[in-house]
């Protein structure tokens, strides 16, 4: 028989978690229970339960700091929290938001209000967990797009971390270096839908294979856009072929049109075509990379601003 959920109880106090376990037990939830902080977080790591309930007040490492770590590991960042507290002051509760919880319930808690807040919360992480599981899926899609282009899962890697790098060293708020780093991995998915006798093509696309070849940022936003977590990326798939000139695609925007995060995108993507073997010519030296690119930002391509905030960055001579 398939449990209703499975739940974590973090408490210090013994006959509370009891008396927790044997209410949720009756009606159909596994149950896990820890009696300080270190223990909990070890095994919200390791079980992923549907829901944590959670002393505020323990020993040593109290819930406040228990909920701010599960939240700051990708792990256990959506796992739903419950404050299980005594304290029903205002300042307790904001410090509880602002510690990521989900819900709270005051001591002595009422069973019917406990089973009620629970199966609410198991819905809600069957609902995080599908919309997890499709983003993960795109994401393998997305890495086997690139092996079968590239040949190796390392361009992907490198895009993630230097956009990410990029962002936050542009000042970028913590969204749009989230985008950055998924752009990494997201931004040729659209390539899945490209023949190979295109894609992998050894010598020049004539205009109708390009014109295929092109439609791959399209194909991408289909791809990723029933996913409102992904929609913040949607933008740098789109356009992180476009030139400030306006003769990239898909839309031939220029200048400032083309947004932002497109813009910091495409600037360390280049960067990374040129410093990496390609099959048609060998790998530029990161000096060489960002001579080419002052070149092309000087016939009207890219943003200079952002390129020489990414020479500052990589620690390479300013114009």
């Amino acid at each position: 028989m398939t449990a209703a959920g499975t739940v974590l109880i973090v408490d210090d106090q013994p006959q509370s978690l009891e008396a927790m376990r044997d209410a949720l037990l009756p009606l159909g939830f596994e149950v896990w229970q820890a009696l300080e902080g270190e223990g909990g977080l070890l095994l919200a790591r390791e079980r992923q339960p549907d829901v944590i309930l959670l002393d505020v007040m323990m020993p040593g490492m109290d819930g406040f700091e228990v909920c701010r770590r599960l939240k700051a590991d990708e792990e256990t960042r959506l796992l739903p929290v419950v404050f299980l507290t005594g304290l029903d002051s205002r300042d307790a509760r904001l410090r509880g938001l602002q510690a990521g919880a989900t819900d709270f319930l005051t001591k002595p808690f009422d069973l019917v209000e406990l089973e009620a807040r629970v199966r609410n919360l198991v819905s809600f992480r069957r609902l995080t967990q599908d919309l997890d599981d499709a983003e993960k899926m795109l994401f393998a899609v997305a890495r086997a797009v690139e092996a079968r282009d590239e040949g190796t899962g390392d361009h992907c890697d490198r895009l993630s971390l230097l956009g990410a790098k990029l962002g936050e060293h542009l000042g970028l708020d913590p969204e749009a270096i989230k985008a950055l780093r998924r752009a990494g991995y997201l931004h040729d998915i659209g390539k899945v839908g490209i023949p190979d006798a295109i894609l992998l093509k050894p010598g020049k696309l004539d205009e109708a294979e390009w014109v295929v070849m092109r439609s791959h940022v399209e194909i991408g936003v289909q791809i990723c856009a029933p996913l409102r977590t992904l929609r913040p990326v949607l933008p740098i798939i789109r356009h992180h072929h476009e030139k400030r000139d306006g003769s990239g695609y898909p839309d031939g925007l220029s200048g400032d049109d083309i947004p932002l995060l497109a813009r910091v995108f495409q600037v360390v993507d280049v960067f990374d075509a040129l410093t990496n073997d390609r099959p048609y010519r060998q790998a530029l030296s990161p000096e060489g990379a960002l001579a080419v690119q002052r070149e092309e930002e000087a016939r009207g391509w890219w943003d200079r601003e952002i390129l020489e905030a990414f020479a500052a960055m990589v620690g390479l001579p300013g114009s």
